[in-house]
C-alpha cells in the first residue's frame, strides 16, 4: 500500500501522537480525516495542512459521530484505506486507597471504554468502509481479475496499545487492562478481516514527550527518561508516526503487536 493518495483516519489526530501521524502522513501525500474532540486544535491543523485534511468532532466510543467521520472521508476523499487510533486516556488510580475505600468503578470503566471499546468501534466501523469497497470492485472487475484483487493489500487498522499493557505499574489498573485488551484484539481482528485484505497491527508505546506525558512534574519526567535504557530519554511522536508509515507500507506486517520504547521495562 501506498501513502499517497490513500486516506486514513487517525483519531486523536489532533495532538500528541496522533498530530504526528496525521503530519507523518499527509507529508507523503495522504489525506487523513481527523477525529478528535478537541477542534480548535483539529481546525488549526486543517487550516495549515491544506486540502488533503478534514476534522470532525469525534467521540470514539460514540458509533454514529465514528460512522460519521467514516462518511466524511468515503465523501471526500472517496473511501478509506485504513485507520490509526490514537485516542485514549490514563485513569490513575489505587484499587485501594490509603484508608481501604474501594476504587471508582465508574473511572475504572471510562478507561476501558474509552481505550479498548473504542478501538474496536473504529476498527469495525473502518473495516465495514474497506470491505464494501472491495466487495464493490471485485464485482466490477472481471473474475479473472478477481483472484488477483484478493492479493491486493486493501487496507490496515493500527490500534495504539502501551508498555502498560505488558508492564503494568500500581495504579494503572484501568489503564493497563485497557491497552492489555487493544493487544488481545489484534490477531483474532487481523484472522478474521484477512479474507478482505485488510492487516491489523497495534503499537505498544512506551514513554513519549507528548503532551499527557508534558503535564506530568519535572523530576517525575528525569525518572522515566532514566529508566530507558537506550536511548535515554522520551520518544519523539515523529518517531512513533515513522512506524506508522512503515507499518502502512510493508505488506507483511499483519497481526503483531510492536512495542516502541526504547528497552524500557516498567518496573
Amino acid at each position: 500500500m501506498q501513502i499517497e493518495n490513500s486516506s486514513f483516519l487517525v483519531t486523536g489526530g489532533a495532538s500528541g501522537l496522533g498530530e504526528a501521524v496525521v503530519r507523518a502522513i499527509t507529508a507523503q501525500g495522504g489525506n487523513v480525516v481527523i477525529a478528535d474532540l478537541n477542534e480548535a486544535a483539529g481546525q488549526a491543523l486543517v487550516a495549515e495542512l491544506g486540502a488533503k485534511v478534514r476534522f470532525t468532532r469525534c467521540d470514539v466510543t460514540n458509533g454514529d459521530e465514528v460512522q460519521a467521520a467514516v462518511q466524511l472521508a468515503e465523501q471526500d476523499f472517496g473511501g478509506l484505506q485504513g485507520s490509526i487510533n490514537c485516542a485514549g486516556i490514563a485513569v490513575v488510580q489505587k484499587l485501594l486507597d490509603r484508608d481501604n475505600n474501594p476504587a471508582d468503578l465508574e473511572a475504572f470503566s471510562r478507561g476501558v471504554n474509552i481505550n479498548l471499546v473504542g478501538s474496536f468501534n473504529v476498527a469495525r466501523l473502518v473495516a465495514a468502509s474497506i470491505a464494501r469497497r472491495v466487495a464493490a470492485t471485485n464485482i466490477a472487475s472481471s473474475d479473472a481479475n478477481q483472484e488477483t484483487e484478493k492479493n491486493l493489500d486493501q487496507g490496515v487498522i493500527i490500534n495504539t496499545a502501551s508498555v502498560a499493557a505488558f508492564d503494568g505499574q500500581v495504579g494503572q489498573a484501568s489503564y493497563a487492562s485497557s491497552k492489555a485488551g487493544v493487544v488481545g484484539l489484534t490477531l483474532p481482528l487481523a484472522r478474521e478481516l484477512a479474507r478482505h485484505g485488510i492487516r491489523v497491527m497495534t503499537i505498544a508505546p512506551g514513554v513519549f514527550g507528548t503532551p499527557m506525558m508534558n503535564s506530568i512534574p519535572e523530576k517525575a519526567r528525569e525518572q522515566l527518561e532514566l529508566a530507558v535504557p537506550y536511548p535515554k530519554r522520551l520518544g519523539a511522536p515523529s518517531e512513533f508516526a515513522k512506524l506508522v508509515t512503515h507499518i502502512i507500507d510493508n505488506a507483511y506486517l499483519n497481526g503483531e503487536v510492536i512495542r516502541l520504547d526504547g528497552a524500557i521495562r516498567m518496573t
